[in-house]
């Protein structure tokens, strides 16, 4: 069974259990004979670094600092994997216990731009979780709209209508997901379902809401009459712009009134639309300002014990969701030290192999541990040498208490964010019942709600600092998960076999690239800032859980050593300057074993936790992409900012696409289309390893006396291997004329750049 949590008195079984994988011996054991071989690497390039005036001298210390990094890099990501948890909540045991006295949970829903964001999807996120299997009057959903769009709010008004509908269908049939349209989309005929009729009396209400929505959007205009049913709109009669228009506070179904019910007579859920104040002059702190905003503002209204923070197109997956989490914050014996707990992000639109390798498989794969195997890093060796990357795995740094927050997903003890520290004597207060606003009508309540979120409020406040999100980076979920560890409280991570929120993944190419630029460059900013983990962790967090951390905060810089890989051995190749080891030598041993052995158990592990082969090299593709692209951009864009010549932007990703670029996508085509300097860059590499493997390869056969077999051969393979990888990038520069092809500009700049590479001196 394992070690089990929880449970202070034996008349009180746990909530939730914990188990270790197994096997973890083994796995330290291949470790360390990587390790070793990794320190042989290191000892090759020390002793053998050519003598002064030799070509090649400069080229071979770059690879010495390159794979000096690479190993320090997978020194530091071994810490979280030893120490893999797996957790496994009661949610009968919850339910036995506690179903007369749930606590209240607030939901927060961001939004920012319907444009990028339509509000059909919106609304599909607002009624999965409206009809969670939880007491509805426990229930108050928050949707934070930073566009400021009556659109936004006319759809959550059709929502709240349709919802008198959706929930009693939800709860009587029992289905799942309870996003209307990803439910749509699984069970696309009436054939085989037992309620067929219900079943098309509520499809048939949501298409009617969907299309009402979609036309008022697409008209850029609502009806007069639709208007008149909601005293909400007259706050539009002003100028309201998306950075420049007041307050808004809407409670647009209360559920305090015992009137405010569903279609079954059941009391509906609490309903509240946001737009805090936003003035051109004034700075607003991104998504952390609208969270601090929603805390304030749920604070005056519903003021639950805990709240769900989610993203506005990652819909409730698992109807128990919040049950599942409860048992972790109400445990009697380790509930009390918990903060929150963070659920991977899933997505329902991944084609069969992951094309843009937006979801990692060894994530998924910890709830297999159950079936005896450890689930260790995935290295991305690509080539010869041992570019060696891989995808933490959230469940080793849960194992020390230290999940990252990843700022969607994540359930929440209200006090935690609002800046309470951790003591051996915390109870917790759940079960005590806000009476605040029980007299108060919805005018007043909005009326000083308001006043939470103007932009004077935080000013002279702890807001952005030591209450609510950190302020002051593009990643202020992870610094703010770190700031609540270090003042003493755990954070569980915990993947379930049914995924609880599923959203939508970058299906182009260029989104998933922004995306990942505006992460590294957070990330990286946040190891320069006082939330560095090495010093405001230091003491306060397990020095495990720091080294793991800095595993997200490096990927900046660790392009360089990517990027030095994929250049110079090609470059050096093209001189005949061998960088590698003699095949006949015996230093050669340990740079195959690395290699072989790090790739064999990464396909073995990938295979073992359910994905494919091509998924795997598709997902070695794009973090060699990542590297070179995304994580190289961010690290110049981090350094410009903390010399003072740039400021923080925040990117969101589009959510629209047309259909073309759609069936693409599907097909698992790359997308690219744009012009972009990041194709440049990867465009000019994929031409440089081509001609590189071209010529080595002829230089190689040509050699009569072997003498190039033997030395250059690595380099030949590691090119070769770079190639394979860039397939894509030659379709799309020269076979492709659809329009997600490479633009000639590019092709043309990547030329010009290839042949000032090849002209350029090897030191």
């Amino acid at each position: 069974m394992g070690k089990q949590e929880g449970g202070g008195e034996e008349s009180l079984p746990p909530l939730f259990e914990s188990r270790r994988a197994r096997f973890i011996g083994l796995y330290k054991v291949f470790a360390s004979t990587i390790l070793v071989g990794v320190c042989l690497i290191w000892v090759y390039r020390v002793t053998n670094i050519p003598r002064a005036g030799e070509a090649g001298r400069w080229a071979w210390i770059g690879m010495l600092m390159a794979e000096f990094w690479f190993g320090l890099y997978w020194i530091i990501t071994q810490s979280p994997r030893w120490n893999v948890t797996h957790r496994q909540p009661f949610k009968d045991r919850l339910s036995h216990r506690y179903e007369d006295k749930l606590p209240g949970v607030d939901i927060f829903i961001c939004t920012a731009d319907p444009k990028m964001e339509p509000p059909t999807l919106v609304i599909n996120t607002v009624l999965s979780v409206l009809s969670y299997n939880y007491p509805t009057e426990k229930l108050c959903v928050y949707l934070s709209d930073d566009g400021g769009s009556e659109f936004t709010f006319y759809a959550l008004l059709e929502a709240s209508r349709f919802a008198k509908y959706w929930i009693p269908f939800c709860k009587k049939f029992n289905v799942e997901p309870r996003s209307p349209e990803a439910y749509f989309a699984l069970y696309s005929d009436v054939h085989g379902i037992k309620y067929g009729q219900e079943w098309l009396e509520i499809k048939k209400l949501y298409e009617e809401m969907k299309n009402r929505i979609e036309s008022a959007v697409a008209t850029a205009e609502i009806p007069v009459e639709i208007k008149k049913q909601h005293k909400g709109f007259s706050e539009w009669n002003l100028e309201v712009a998306k950075n420049d228009h007041q307050s808004i506070v809407q409670i647009i179904t209360d559920g305090r009134d015992i009137n405010a019910v569903d279609n079954d007579g059941c009391r509906l859920p609490t309903m509240v639309y946001m737009s805090r104040e936003k003035r051109p002059q004034q700075l607003h702190n991104f998504k952390a300002g609208a969270l601090n905003a929603l805390l304030r503002v749920s604070s005056e209204i519903s003021n639950a014990p805990f709240i769900l923070l989610l993203d506005c197109d990652m819909y409730a997956n698992n109807a128990d969701s919040i049950r599942e989490a409860l048992c972790f914050f109400l445990d009697e014996k380790y509930g009390p030290e918990i903060a929150y707990v963070q659920h991977p992000q899933g997505y329902n639109n991944l084609t069969k192999d992951d094309i843009y390798g937006n979801e990692c498989f060894v994530i998924n794969a910890v709830r297999n541990l159950d079936h005896g195997y450890i689930i260790a890093p995935t290295f991305k060796l690509t080539y010869h040498g041992w570019l060696s990357c891989m995808k933490v795995e959230l469940a080793g740094l849960g194992g020390y208490g230290a999940a990252l927050f990843c700022g969607t997903g994540c359930f929440h003890r209200r006090e935690c964010l609002f800046g309470r520290k951790y003591s051996k004597d915390y109870r917790g207060h759940w079960n005590i019942e806000s009476q605040k606003t029980i007299d108060r009508s919805i005018k007043e309540l909005e009326e000083s709600a308001k006043t939470l979120i103007s932009c004077s409020y935080e000013k002279g406040t702890q807001w952005g600092k030591e209450m609510g999100l950190i302020y002051g980076c593009p990643v202020e979920d992870i610094a703010t998960g770190l700031a609540v560890q270090c003042r003493g409280w755990k954070s569980i991570y915990y993947n379930p076999e049914r995924k609880d929120f599923l959203g939508v993944a970058p299906n182009t190419l260029d989104t998933a690239l922004i995306q990942h630029k505006r992460w590294s460059e957070g990330l990286f900013q946040i190891f320069f800032s006082k939330y560095c983990p090495f010093i405001y962790g230091h003491g306060k967090i397990h020095l495990g859980a720091q080294m793991a951390y800095c595993i997200y905060l490096l990927w900046a810089p660790f392009s360089f050593p990517t990027l030095y890989y994929v250049t110079v051995p090609p470059l050096c190749l093209l001189h005949g300057i061998p960088l590698f080891p003699k095949v006949s030598s015996l230093w050669f041993l340990a740079f195959a074993y690395v290699f072989i052995a790090k790739n064999v158990y990464s396909i073995v592990e990938a295979l073992r936790s359910g994905s494919t082969l091509k998924a795997w090299w598709y997902l070695q593709r794009m973090w060699l992409i990542r590297r070179i692209t995304s994580y190289f951009f961010a690290f110049f864009d981090t350094i410009k900012r903390q010399l003072g010549l740039s400021e923080t932007e925040f990117a969101l990703t589009d959510k629209v696409i047309t259909d073309d670029v759609s069936k693409r996508y599907e097909q698992e085509i790359m997308e690219f289309g744009s012009a972009s300097i990041m194709y440049t860059v990867l465009a000019t590499s994929a031409l440089l390893n081509f001609l590189s493997l071209v010529w080595g390869t002829k230089r190689v056969v040509m050699d009569r006396h072997s003498k190039a077999l033997d030395q250059l051969i690595s380099q030949v393979i590691l090119s070769g291997i770079l190639v394979l990888i860039n397939l894509p990038v030659y379709q799309a520069l020269f076979i492709r004329s659809d329009k997600g092809h490479i633009p000639s500009s590019v092709m043309f700049k990547s030329f010009f750049l290839l042949a000032l590479a090849c002209l350029m001196p090897i030191y």
